[in-house]
């Protein structure tokens, strides 16, 4: 009887757990696999069969059980055809297993025997240096992104062959190297949209500019081409730039999902997420019978951008809700519970009105009464509660357009941003779930937006004239905080409050009226 062990990864979450595969070789007839595999990992015999085949080694004759430990986690996908190969070839004696048990290997196997790429490599390397594994075998299109984990050789390989050679002792393979902080700094810089390029729309530029710097969730309502899409796709240019914590923490969840561009390492610029209002819930928010990160968690430490939001079907809507306040998904099923991060910005865009022109300066609205706010109502109250800034966009006139007169660059908006962000993170330093004013709990704002007699004054015949609702009330105390931090002021002035009530237009009972 010979028993052999070699090692692969499950990818739990955005974590991952060490499987043990156990191949046990015995007199009779017979395959065996067992410790809950599913269909993808049953046919993985027919794969590893041809692959041995091409190479000129065969599969052991004998009766072969093979457990996937531990046996009470679902094994999932083609990525296990590596590990339980040469868990078979060292168990016939085809391959040498002296050092086999000291790697992680995982691929799967094209009937030639060369390999394609996997998903979730970098959490399965980061896992592997935790274990104290030597070394990791991944195909070569992911082997960038698991060398960014240091103290681990990992090896990038397009064949089985050559992992065959490596522990018969007939091939050198050299480990992988990438330098995670110069490739990271490198690219940061990598920026395909520049705020020069819009012409116009001065004050959206300057609600942008303050959603950024507070971290604060942004709707844009205008007519159709007015430029909000355009306008959208630039606000990560000012945002602060990934700390390398946070490009390791939302390149793993784009590994997890396999959505990380092939040979790359490190994802170095904000995510900027725009799904089409057809989306499902289960896309936008993760899950599915094999758990996978959703929109949501795909935008994290970015922007979720929600074009034509009320298009999107209302149950997709209020899924958004939880999320943006707790800053996580957690996915729940009978049998497990999975954690996402989603720490991000909600940028959204909508026409007024279905016909598009509702207080278009030119065109007439032909929507009949009553219309306007139907239109409206299909975004609720506690979503609109949870998006601080209400900007309407007005069509950029033909004077504007033709202006040769050069417009300030995305670079210098982001240096006021990271100024105004500096102030933020000195005042909530003592505070770890607080980063940036939009994420300020009552109490800390009750505490940090002290208002003098003219303030309280204005904001209460703001409340009182313009019809605002009692939930825009803490909503324009933060971004008149921010306001006043991209002013470098330590106190709220009227000028400061009297901006962040301007950006409260869906809250007036006389909008679509």
């Amino acid at each position: 009887m010979t028993l052999v062990k070699t090692f692969g990864s499950a990818v739990y979450g955005v974590s991952a757990i060490t499987i043990t595969v156990e191949v046990n070789l015995t007199e009779g007839v017979g395959y065996f696999l067992v410790g809950l595999p599913d269909s993808a990992v049953k046919e993985s015999m027919h794969r590893i069969e041809s692959a041995l085949k091409m190479h000129d080694y065969r599969m052991p004759r004998r009766k072969i059980v093979i457990n996937m430990a531990p046996a009470d986690i679902r094994k999932e996908g083609s990525a296990y055809d590596l590990t339980l190969a040469m868990a078979l070839l060292v168990a016939s004696e085809q391959v040498k297993g002296d050092e086999i048990e000291k790697y992680i290997l995982m691929g799967e196997l094209s009937l030639d025997g060369s390999l394609q790429p996997i998903k979730g490599a970098l959490p399965i390397a980061i896992q592997a240096r935790e274990e104290k594994f030597k070394g990791l075998f991944v195909p070569k299109q992911n082997a960038r992104e698991a060398a960014i984990v240091n103290n681990l050789d990992v090896y990038g390989v397009e064949s089985i062959a050559d992992v065959i050679g490596f522990f018969n002792g007939e091939v050198t393979l050299t480990p992988i190297t990438v330098d995670t902080r110069q490739e990271f700094y490198e690219q940061q810089q990598a920026m395909e949209f520049d705020f020069a390029d819009v012409k116009g729309q001065e004050n959206i530029k300057r609600a942008m500019e303050i959603a950024a710097a507070g971290g604060h969730n942004l709707i844009l309502i205008g007519p159709p081409g007015a430029g909000k899409t355009m306008l959208a796709k630039r606000l990560p240019t000012i945002l602060p730039p990934l700390t390398l914590q946070e490009s390791l923490e939302t390149t793993k969840i784009h590994s997890v999902a396999g959505k990380l561009p092939v040979h790359s390492s490190l994802i170095s610029v904000r995510p900027f997420r725009s799904p089409h209002h057809t989306v499902s819930d289960v896309a936008l928010v993760g899950g599915g019978n094999s758990p996978q990160p959703g929109e949501i968690s795909l935008a994290h430490n970015g922007v979720l951008f929600l074009d034509e939001l009320p298009e999107f079907k209302r149950t997709v809507l209020e899924v958004l809700r939880q999320p943006m306040e707790e800053r996580k998904i957690t996915i729940s099923r009978a049998k497990f519970t999975v954690d996402y991060p989603a720490s991000l910005m909600l940028i959204s865009a909508m026409n007024p009105c279905p016909c598009g022109f509702f207080n278009h300066p030119e065109r007439d609205c032909v929507c009949a009464p009553g219309v306007v706010q139907k239109y409206l109502n299909k975004i609720s109250g506690p979503l609109l509660d949870r998006i601080d800034l209400h900007v309407e966009v007005t069509p950029v006139p033909f004077s504007e357009l033709t202006n040769s007169r050069p417009t300030e660059r995305s670079e210098s908006v982001r240096e006021r941003v990271l100024i105004a962000r500096a102030i933020q993170e000195e005042r909530f330093k003592d505070n770890k779930d607080i980063h940036c004013n939009a994420q300020m709990s009552a109490k800390t704002l009750k505490e940090i937006c002290i208002l003098n007699t003219a303030c309280t004054n204005l904001l209460k015949t703001a409340m009182e004239r313009l019809g605002l609702s009692a939930r825009a009330y803490d909503r324009i105390l933060k971004v008149s905080r921010t306001i006043a931090d991209l002013a470098n002021s330590n106190d709220i002035k009227v000028e400061h409050l009297a901006e962040a009530i301007q950006y409260r237009s869906l809250d007036r009972e006389s909008w679509g009226n």
